[in-house]
């Protein structure tokens, strides 16, 4: 019963990865490229957390926190870029 439910919720995930693509693509602005892209990110954790649980095994919470900091980083950087138009800054009057 798990099994199946796990394998829905995979299959929604993966669509709506897809839905997130589009929107990557074809976004209407830069801003809601980076939302899809982090969408994105967090819909790969999703896919390796219910993978972790179809196989029932722990071996990938490894990979699921390298995404979820690769994710937060890749966010953070393309904000700022967005921001100041650049990632980092040279000021040294600090």
């Amino acid at each position: 019963m798990i099994e199946t439910v796990v394998l829905i919720a995979i299959f929604a995930i993966s669509v709506a990865i897809l839905a997130l693509l589009y929107r990557v693509i074809k976004g209407p602005s830069i801003p809601d490229r980076v939302v899809a892209l982090d969408a994105i990110g967090i819909n790969l954790i999703a896919i390796v957390a219910l993978t972790s649980i179809l196989l029932k095994t722990n071996a990938f919470l490894v990979i699921i926190l390298l995404l979820g900091i690769l994710s937060f980083i890749g966010t953070v950087a393309f904000s700022k870029y967005l921001e100041k138009g650049v990632i980092f800054d040279h000021d040294r009057d600090n």
